[in-house]
């Protein structure tokens, strides 16, 4: 039996490529003549970098950036298998999760690190970048990511703004003289699971903001600025993106990528699939195992059990997610190419019992899950 195993990451307890161990081991223990195929996946956020890279196998690789607030950490990007293509999530250098709840402050926290990151997959040679969003402690538009690559965004007097999000409110001019000129030869996809423009009620600033420390005041003076920015790219390079679905992604960077440097926004979990040639891989396969930490209604919207199932669903082969917990709700999944779901759940317990004994329960559940296709082997 051919079986090819692509869960999510179960957040907090288990790494996708954890969770496809643990999954493959269920399967091996009921049918040990089985052929597995493991394609841990992420949707596009966290997890992006290594789901591509061990799919691939290419290279993780490290470099010292810029962190949100301008000191150093030390972020990851890959190398993929074809020695062409850059990985990057925009959170391991310009990551809520680089600084502290105390020091969250969307005024000036930058996406420079981003930019070098860029930087850096252009040094290598690569042709093509695969940018994941998501995760941000940033509100500044993508400014910091462009000003890395040579973008000079420049006040009313032709000086140089500083860093962070408060800095467009005095943007008046952007000169792109001295951009490097290696961003014309490389195509880059942006994966980008949500629809935010890049202002407004549902904007970057008002629906994000909050979390990254904005107060209502700050929220109003960010979005504003976000608005004067959107003008400029306007009136100096004919970019019209404010309202496109997404540009308000990451505060505001996927309206930076796509109008300073040809970025193309896509869903996640399907750039993610089709990098990682899961169709190809999938055919002829009798049975594909997903899951992910919370399977529900919501996971129709870019989360990688639907975007399995659907891919599936065309081929005709059956898909069987394996979730930390299912909700109700999750039987009108059964249109989108999900055959049966099952929790890992076998008994009352408390979350952190759960996660703490997540790969066990995965692999007692998927042994289960695989005797009934044993019967009829």
């Amino acid at each position: 039996m051919r079986i090819v195993i692509a869960p999510d990451s179960f957040k907090g307890s288990l790494s996708s490529l954890e969770v496809a161990e643990a999954m493959e081991r269920g399967v091996k223990r009921v049918l040990p003549e089985s052929t597995t195929i493991l394609l841990p996946l992420s949707d596009g956020g966290e997890g992006l970098v290594d789901s591509l890279v061990v799919a691939s196998g290419g290279n993780l690789l490290e470099y010292e950036v810029q962190g949100p607030l301008g000191s150093p950490v030390l972020a990851q990007m890959g190398l993929l298998g074809d020695g062409k293509t850059a990985v990057i999530e925009m959170a391991q250098a310009s990551g809520l999760t680089l600084i502290t709840e105390e020091e969250r402050n969307p005024l000036i926290t930058s996406t420079f690190g981003t930019g070098q990151l860029i930087e850096k997959a252009l040094d290598l040679g690569c042709t093509k970048l695969v940018i994941g969003l998501g995760g941000s402690a940033t509100n500044d538009g993508g400014m910091g990511m462009a000003q890395a690559l040579g973008f000079r965004f420049l006040d009313k007097k032709g000086q140089p703004l500083g860093s962070g999000g408060a800095e467009l409110a005095r943007l008046a001019t952007i000169d792109t003289s001295h951009v490097d000129p290696r961003l014309h030869n490389v195509q880059i996809e942006v994966a980008c699971d949500v629809d935010n423009p890049l202002t407004g009620p549902q904007g970057a600033s008002h629906i994000y903001g909050p979390q990254k420390g904005a107060t209502p005041e700050m929220v109003e003076f960010l979005d504003k600025a976000l608005a004067n920015y959107d003008r400029v790219l306007q009136k100096d390079l004919g970019q019209d993106v404010g309202l496109t679905p997404g540009a308000g992604a990451a505060g505001g960077l996927g309206a930076a990528l796509m109008a300073l440097v040809g970025g193309k926004l896509v869903s996640g979990i399907e750039l993610v699939l089709r990098v990682l040639g899961f169709e190809e891989k999938t055919k002829g396969a009798q049975l594909v195992l997903t899951g992910e930490g919370k399977f529900d209604a919501q996971s129709a919207y870019g989360k990688v059990p639907v975007g399995v199932g659907r891919q599936s669903l065309k081929l005709g082969v059956p898909v069987v997610v394996v979730a930390g917990t299912v909700l109700p709700d999750a039987e009108v999944l059964h249109a989108e190419g999900i055959t049966a779901y099952f929790s890992i759940l076998n008994k009352p317990m408390s979350l952190q019992e759960a996660m703490d004994n997540g790969a066990e329960l995965v692999e007692n559940q998927v042994a289960e899950v695989m005797r009934l296709f044993a019967v009829h082997k």
